[in-house]
């Protein structure tokens, strides 16, 4: 159940510290980089000085937290429940959450077997709306279910709506998924999504920063977005509102550095006006996972090329396809007029109006040319596609 290779005190010392100091306190993060773990331990355990800047409300009320921390009745509990704790160091740890600096996690519990270094080296958030529509959750399980069938790994929170959807959709597929949750990861949440958290555990991975027993609170979920953004190469936002927390892993994932993607939605939804803010900044607009895999994927991994059907003019050479553009819809013409629509001879003309019938765009009327019925319809579909 230890966390790798991390000395026994060092990995005790982090799971006491989990039970003391918030997710993403970077005061707290600041003392372990410059004194180490034991030290902080040391003082919160009242047997040492109150650290310079710190009030006495604070302090008291952090020494209040120590004095009810039992590390190693956590470790049973995780034990009990089949979860692991990975510590910073360890052959398991993910070292992109290294970027996150001081307000990186002290460690992270975790439930699955796969390994979370390996997974999160090839993983992409997919996080929105909790109250989204129809089409965020077609979006969402769609894109989800893409970038498995790529071979990513889909992050989200858990949560209901495009996180649950996101999650079902990956594991629709056969892919794998990563839940990070804003809680003990032992006490699933929200209640609703119970199946499905297990069905995460037992197919994939389901990790968070809090101990066993721990319950969410709104501060924590916005704290743990920033894990969200960190695991991950990018992050795209498929439906938020103005205020939506979803936005907060994307501007996270903006101030690491990660790729910050959106899905397009109405522009008169109001659920997706969070998601236009973004694309008129810096993030990149995305349809499908293709897309998605070519801006966070290695080089080589290109989205296919986007264009409308080929049209069977679209084949003829660019001579002919003057001649044909320079033939008026409604009437017949003569050769002179034709030639100089097209800005050539009327010799090449009438060989180019000849090339032209055996294939069935026009027909002889007199000394003059016309397009035939199903020319004139090809004509009208390629306008219709401009």
């Amino acid at each position: 159940m230890t966390g790798g290779d991390a000395p026994d005190e060092e990995l005790v010392g982090r799971v006491f510290l989990g039970r003391v100091l918030e997710p993403g306190d970077e005061v707290g993060g600041r003392w372990v980089r410059e004194w180490g773990v034991a030290e902080v331990v040391r003082r919160l355990r009242g047997r040492g000085a109150r650290p310079a800047g710190v009030s006495d409300k604070r302090w008291a009320g952090l020494l209040a937290r120590a004095e009810g921390a039992e590390p190693e009745r956590d470790l049973a509990a995780a034990r009990a429940a089949g979860m692991r704790f990975v510590c910073p160091g360890d052959a398991e740890w993910p070292g992109q959450l290294d970027d996150l600096g001081d307000a990186r996690p002290l460690g992270l519990w975790v439930r699955g077997r796969p390994s979370l270094r390996m997974w999160a080296l090839r993983s992409v958030a997919v996080v929105g709306a909790r109250a989204c529509t129809e089409y965020g959750a077609h979006m969402a399980a769609t894109l989800a279910a893409g970038l498995a069938e790529h071979g990513w790994v889909v992050v989200s929170g858990g949560a209901y709506g495009v996180d649950g959807a996101a999650h079902r959709g990956a594991l629709g597929a056969g892919g794998a998924t990563v839940a990070v949750l804003a809680c003990g990861v032992d006490r699933p949440y929200p209640r609703g999504h119970t199946q499905l958290i297990g069905r995460i555990a037992e197919q994939g991975l389901v990790v968070g920063e809090l101990p066993p027993g721990d319950h969410p609170t709104p501060s924590r979920f916005i704290v743990r977005n920033r894990v969200i953004a960190a695991l991950t190469r990018g992050t795209v936002v498929v439906e938020a509102a103005h205020r939506s927390g979803s936005l907060a892993t994307a501007r996270a994932a903006q101030r690491l550095g990660r790729h910050t993607m959106g899905v397009p939605g109405p522009a008169t939804s109001g659920l997706s006006a969070g998601v236009h803010e973004l694309l008129r900044g810096d993030a990149v607009l995305v349809t499908d996972a293709a897309e998605v895999a070519e801006l966070v994927g290695d080089m080589g991994e290109l989205a296919p090329d986007r264009r409308g059907p080929v049209l069977p003019r679209d084949l003829l050479a660019p001579g002919a396809r003057g001649v044909l553009a320079a033939l008026p819809g409604g009437r017949a013409a003569p050769v002179d007029e034709i030639a100089r629509g097209a800005q050539t001879t009327p010799d090449d003309a009438v060989a180019r109006l000849y090339e032209l019938r055996s294939l069935g765009y026009v027909e002889r009327h007199g000394d003059g040319w016309k397009l035939t019925r199903q020319a004139m319809i090809s004509v009208r579909d390629g306008e219709s596609r401009c």
